[in-house]
């Protein structure tokens, strides 16, 4: 057993990147300044997307998406219950109603024909969701949204650098991402907004502060006007130039800190052939480019003789970290006791919430690190 706990993810933050940091502090601009100027530009041009704006965080970005289409009350918005809860508490606080579609139930990719199935004439937007570093199937959803007039969100919080027939998730369309600290790159809290849709793009930014006419910083001016008007009430969403110029420093080694996170699913993945106990999840037979933020596998409950909990349990008494992602967000307390949400609703979704397990991946982690999870989960499995 190893004697040094092994955590579930650790962030890789360099000497460099501190010096990066107290430059800014330093520098005497702290709050939203030209280090999220040059952040924005250095992201778009990754992606290749049109536009982005930074925040601080993916759920204050989801929350700004749905305030300036106009989500409200009558409305209905379609995601998956495989998912964080922070996108569908924002759905309910906009007096929407949440549609669950269902996912396939190898990849925990939302299921085109399951979101079709929960079309109606209230539907106002679409959130698929980018699951655990691969693509969902977009061009079907595409279709879908566009011939009926429909918006889509792409929930890319665990997508940065993925990439969906050989282009960025971001590129089109519009997207929100997550730069929380388990991510593949961080900015300590942060999300980005990409669009390809100007107007939307202006509108998150004046909604991302307090509403203002202008940005909170301006490259011309070096800050923001004085004279700037409320052009309708907003909110405080702001990145600070401190996660800003961590952000751009992290996005110098996504691509090498993807691949490393690469090798190591590589190596479990051919680790875990033999033991039928453990079933990772399937590849989609789409063209995609997985980013591997995340890698889930399911316990085979039944040859295994105990449950996922106890797992992570005995894994944990083994010094070895683990994540879940996610539980069934229909199946929380809030949505069966206040929403009437019930069991047998999603039968994908709910037979894998019992099972899925996230297991250890970071870019620091080596060869011995793998090797230790997974005799201590074949350690585990024999009692």
């Amino acid at each position: 057993m190893r004697s040094e706990f092994l955590p579930f993810s650790r962030t890789s933050i360099t000497e460099g990147d501190i010096a990066a940091v107290a430059d800014v502090l330093r520098s005497g601009w702290i709050t939203t300044g030209p280090k999220n100027t040059e952040f924005e530009q250095k992201f778009c041009e990754y992606i290749g997307c049109a536009g982005a704006v930074a925040l601080t965080s993916a759920t204050a970005g989801m929350h700004l998406a749905l305030c300036a289409l106009g989500v409200g009350p009558g409305d209905e918005v379609i995601t998956p219950s495989m998912t964080w809860v922070s996108t569908v508490n924002l759905i309910v606080m906009a007096g929407a109603k949440p549609v669950f579609a269902d996912i396939d139930k190898d990849t925990l990719m939302v299921s085109p024909d399951s979101v079709k199935e929960c079309l109606t004439d209230r539907t106002r937007v679409i959130i698929p969701v980018h699951f655990a570093g691969a693509s969902a199937d977009m061009e079907p959803l595409r279709r879908l949204a566009s011939e009926r007039d429909i918006f889509l969100v792409e929930d890319a919080a665990h997508a940065v650098g993925t990439e969906y027939k050989n282009e960025r998730i971001g590129r089109k369309g519009t997207s929100v991402f997550s730069f929380h600290p388990i991510k593949n790159m961080t900015t300590g809290e942060g999300g980005m907004f990409c669009s390809d849709n100007p107007k939307l793009l202006d509108h998150i930014r004046r909604l991302k502060f307090h509403g203002l006419g202008v940005d909170a910083y301006d490259r011309h001016t070096q800050g923001r006007s004085p004279q700037a008007q409320v052009l309708e009430p907003g909110y405080k969403y702001n990145m600070t130039d401190i996660s800003a110029v961590l952000g751009i420093r992290q996005l110098e080694r996504l691509e090498t800190f993807n691949q490393k996170r690469a090798a190591l699913a590589k190596l479990y993945t051919e680790k875990f052939s033999d033991i039928d106990e453990i079933l990772p999840l399937s590849m989609p037979n789409y063209d995609f480019r997985h980013s591997w933020h995340l890698f889930i596998v399911r316990l085979n409950i039944e040859k295994a003789g105990f449950s996922r909990d106890d797992f992570m349990q005995r894994l944990k008494e083994k010094h070895i970290g683990t994540g879940l992602h996610f539980r069934a967000v229909h199946l929380q307390k809030y949505y069966t006791e206040v929403m009437g949400m019930k069991a047998g609703m999603l039968p994908h979704t709910e037979w894998n919430s019992e099972r899925i397990c996230s297991l250890p991946l970071f870019p620091d982690m080596t060869v011995e690190d793998v090797n230790d999870v997974v005799n201590a989960i074949k350690d585990v499995l024999k009692k």
